[in-house]
This record gives structure tokens, C-alpha cells and sequence, in this order.
């Protein structure tokens, strides 16, 4: 499985939107810092039919060192999570090679 990077999105908005290759990767640079400054703002970011970006605080917990086995303390931090809009989880699971086979 290949990930796409900045770089392939930038293609894609040069070959389907038709702006320049420089201005291309400007717009995904632009999407990107915004969406990062929303959510270190603490804002959800909610893009219709794809999904929605949300800063979440996790508290601190115990865990274990996994070459030691010893405990060790995760201090309390702020993550960010995506939920897929329905329309995007449908998307995916129609396009899956088993899709329609009985499980």
C-alpha cells in the first residue's frame, strides 16, 4: 500500500483543477497549515462528506517500557483524531476487493 504525500496531491490539483504546479503545492500547503492551526486552536476541523479532525486530551496513564517491562509514566498530552463522514466510510468499504462476499 503506497501513501499519497503533498506531493501527490499537488499533481492531482495541477492535473484536475489546471493551476500551476507551484501554485498547486501552495494550495495543499495552505489546507494543511490551516487544519493544523484550527486544531492546535482546539477546534474541530469538519470536512463535508470526508470526515472530521479533532483535538483530543488524553490523560496521563501508567504504561510499560516494552524492552524492560518496567512501568513508565505517558504524561497527559493532546492528540488529534479523524472520524470518517458516513459517505467516505461507504466509499471504502463498497471499493474493497472481498466487498460483497458473505464474511
Amino acid at each position: 500500500m503506497k501513501a499519497v504525500t503533498r506531493a501527490d496531491l499537488a499533481g492531482s490539483i495541477y492535473r484536475e483543477v489546471g493551476l500551476s504546479r507551484r501554485d498547486s503545492a501552495r494550495f495543499v500547503e495552505a489546507v494543511m497549515e490551516t487544519i493544523a492551526e484550527r486544531l492546535t486552536a482546539g477546534e474541530a476541523v469538519n470536512i463535508s462528506g470526508f470526515g472530521v479532525f479533532e483535538p483530543r486530551d488524553k490523560g496521563p496513564r501508567m504504561g510499560r517500557n516494552p524492552k524492560t517491562g518496567e512501568p513508565a509514566p505517558i504524561a497527559a498530552r493532546r492528540v488529534a483524531v479523524f472520524r470518517p463522514s458516513l459517505l467516505l466510510t461507504t466509499a471504502m468499504n463498497e471499493r474493497r476487493p472481498d466487498a460483497g462476499e458473505g464474511s
